[in-house]
């Protein structure tokens, strides 16, 4: 089939805008008035030693730069902010240095709780202040750094294109707080070694931006810049500074050795027999960390350590039909993970199970940003995607990865890419080259678009057990998306098609044989200040997916309102009719959805989320009615311990009566002794009740699990650290309560070497 015929004619439209004027840069017809121009600083060096303990009596610091955060831009819109701020900025040969005033007219009401570094869901909560660095001053990516009221630190990759903000990166850094009867201080040093930026002697030009998170009855987010709500572009918007001269990013080398110990002891005659005990592996690893230039990272592994101290949060696998996402955690592969990122997630590192060593390269030599890695992996972890669901498997062979990625900058912002990702084993390889491109249409618009092509060949007998071809066979894939995003309205349209044969096994497509068509309205009122709304929102959006062949696979129209508003709340319903085919016949629908949050008082966090209405019982090929209920609570006792609870239920009905009842529940419980140390329990539940009258084919009436994971956690540093865990797994039938399957002790040892 040719590619020309995948898309509809409308997306195939989208993709003609490539050729429009001005791309690369702003076109004259999208010229807006021009926002406010964020000012300039000149940075000095420091007058005197800095020790970062949040006191802020150095000499050093009464002779630096000093920038107000005079903006609010949420809720207020570039408002007077409602306290005020001073952010202090000099630098030595080795550090960059930033501190905060942070003043407040109740200190008694700052937010502020020890929790792990990166926490990012219940660190954006408390009182902190934000930073962003583009050290390379070309406005496509930045470094940011986080801290609140206790020096807990949270870090990130910002990547302008994607809107992409990866808080799994991790430099080794150090900031301090304390809290005085005026407000809070912050103090922070950042080693050159953990920043990129120019090779040079002369003076350098960095862009920065500094904010406040004050989260009151609403969040009130103050910055250094003022922002334009249209402008879609951040780091457009930001700081300039320049002064800084005579530094260098040093050898910029980290080595981290690592030891992890455990012991798996299980329940091989269950229920019935004894839990065995497992023998005591102990496996030492290494990984290194080289910036042969301060943009470009090499790193190498060898029988790396990625054992997993955090859980996966548990997904209900209850009535679905394709593969479930979970993300990856893994150190390696998250170095330079966001050179990695295109439309169509060709990309996805925890298809590399349990590999023995791999290297990476990743960085930007002047205009041209490159991302590799090679692994090669002991399992070979296998997707057989299809229009109507996905199966997979694994295989007990070697299989050899390797991922290339390349882009070029175009003009301001816009960039064009090329990508290979292939895997090779025994009777066995997936190849994928595919190339994407991002364009800057104006301040508020953008397009995109990625073609993938695929080879693959399966082994004879997975071919056959699997239903795939048992020749070497291509496939293609193309989509194309266009958004704009301004003050008041935002619109969007995407199209895509992939054909039925295209497979991308180092990546994440679950779903294949299809083509869609999508695109939806919103119309954004911004409320006043100390009213009854922050922000509402009114929206519709449309989709329909059909096979490469025409024939309906799925069709909908949404209705939907959101609101903002006092004591941090947030609320969204959603009504969608629904048209979905599967098995041989059309199902119509009707659902109605509501999702909200509210966090009342610092430190509790309320979420909501649930549906009602029809739905397909995929087991047995027919409609029924759903009703899917998520409440979820984090709450802080004190400064120390916090306890974040979630649960799921979901039942499925035929007429009235029960086809099953659902159950999911996940506890957290944290005890944080300081900013470098904590104790953790995770707790999961499932249970699953089925009416076996109303299946085709016998099922179990109902099952049980349990799982459960304690941990101590001693961080010096993100590589620095000692891990001791235990965790265990049970399971429940009718006329067995929950028994223990297996339980697993692990320690882990690791430690970083810079220079």
């Amino acid at each position: 089939m040719k590619i020309q015929s995948l898309l509809f004619p409308a997306a195939l439209a989208a993709v003609v805008l490539i050729a429009r004027p001005g791309v690369g840069a702003y076109s004259r017809s999208e010229e807006l008035p021009k926002p406010p121009v964020a000012a300039s600083y000149k940075i000095s060096p420091a007058a005197s030693k800095i020790k970062v303990d949040g006191i802020l009596d150095e000499e050093a610091w009464s002779k630096a730069t000093v920038m107000k955060l005079p903006y609010e831009w949420m809720p207020g819109d570039n408002a007077a902010p409602p306290v005020d701020t001073d952010c202090l900025v000099t630098y030595d040969h080795d550090k960059f240095y930033i501190a905060f005033r942070c003043y407040d007219p109740d200190p008694g009401e700052i937010r502020a709780h020890l929790m792990d570094r990166d926490a990012s869901d219940t660190f954006i909560q408390d009182d902190h202040i934000n930073v962003i660095i583009d050290a390379f001053n070309d406005e496509r990516r930045g470094f940011e750094f986080r801290v609140n009221p206790l020096g807990v630190q949270a870090d990130a990759n910002f990547s302008q294109q994607e809107g992409y903000e990866d808080f799994s990166w991790d430099a080794i850094w150090d900031s301090a707080g304390k809290i005085t009867d005026w407000g809070y201080t912050i103090e922070m040093a950042i080693p050159f070694n953990q920043l990129r930026f120019p090779r040079t002697q002369a003076e350098q030009t960095w862009g920065f931006s500094a904010e406040r998170s004050w989260p009151r009855n609403v969040r009130h987010r103050m910055e250094t810049h003022p922002r334009d709500r249209n402008v879609l572009c951040l780091l457009c918007q930001v700081n300039k500074i320049s002064g800084i001269h005579g530094i260098s990013p040093g050898s910029n080398i980290e080595i981290d050795p690592t030891v992890t110990s455990k012991r798996t002891d299980l329940r091989q005659d269950f229920p019935a027999g004894p839990v065995k005990a497992g023998k005591i592996e102990a496996e030492p690893g290494i990984t290194a960390r080289w910036g042969i230039t301060p943009n470009l990272i090499f790193n190498a592994t060898a029988n790396p350590d990625f054992s997993q101290v955090e859980a996966d949060v548990a997904q209900l696998a209850v009535n679905t039909r394709f593969a479930l996402f979970y993300p990856e955690k893994r150190p390696f592969f998250l170095e330079g993970a966001d050179f990695f990122l295109t439309p169509l997630q060709a990309v996805f590192t925890r298809t590399v199970a349990d590999p023995a060593g791999g290297i990476k390269l990743t960085g930007k030599v002047g205009e041209n940003a490159i991302g590799f890695f090679g692994a090669y992996d002991r399992i070979n972890n296998l997707i057989f995607p299809s229009n109507q669901g996905s199966t997979s498997t694994s295989l007990e062979e070697g299989v050899t990865s390797g991922v290339f990625c390349y882009r070029r900058d175009l003009g301001r912002a816009s960039t064009i890419g090329v990508l290979y990702a292939g895997r090779v084993g025994t009777n066995y390889y997936n190849h994928v080259l595919g190339f994407d491109s991002f364009l800057w249409l104006s301040r508020t618009k953008s397009l995109r678009f990625q073609y993938l092509h695929s080879e693959s060949e399966y082994p004879q007998g997975i071919a056959v057990q699997f239903r795939q071809p048992s020749r070497p066979f291509g496939g293609d894939g193309l989509i194309a998306s266009f958004q704009h995003v301004g003050r008041e309205w935002i619109y969007w349209a995407n199209g895509g098609a992939l054909t039925s044969n295209l497979r991308a096994d180092s990546g994440f497509i679950p779903q294949v044989d299809y083509r869609r068509l999508n695109g939806g309205l919103t119309r954004q009122v911004w409320g006043t200040q100390g009213g009854w709304f922050t922000q509402l929102q009114f929206g519709v959006e449309g989709s329909r997916g059909e096979t490469i062949h025409g024939r309906l696979t799925d069709q909908a129209i949404s209705v939907y309102g959101g609101y903002m508003g006092p004591l941090q709340s947030r609320i969204r319903v959603t009504l969608s009719r629904l048209k979905e085919f599967y098995n041989s016949a059309i199902y119509d629908r009707n659902q109605f959805s509501l999702g909200g949050e509210l966090k009342p008082a610092s430190g509790v966090w309320v979420q909501f989320s649930g549906k009602v209405g029809d739905s397909v019982d995929y087991t047995n090929s027919r409609l029924a009615s759903v009703v899917s209920l998520m409440p979820g609570l984090e709450y802080n006792v004190g400064r120390h311990i916090n306890l974040n609870f979630s649960h799921v239920y979901e039942r499925l009905n035929l007429k009235g009566n029960e086809i099953y009842t659902a159950n999911l529940s996940q506890a957290r419980l944290v005890y944080n002794f300081n900013v470098r140390t904590f104790v953790r329990a995770i707790l999961q539940y499932q249970d699953v009740s089925r009416n076996p009258d109303l299946y085709s084919f016998p099922v179990t009436a109902k099952t049980k699990t349990f799982f459960s994971q304690f941990l101590f956690s001693y961080k010096l540093n993100p590589q620095t650290v000692l891990f001791l865990g235990y965790s265990d797994n049970y399971l429940g039938m009718p006329g067995l309560d929950l028994t223990q399957t297996d339980r697993t002790f692990f320690v882990k040892i690791g430690y970083a070497w810079l220079k």
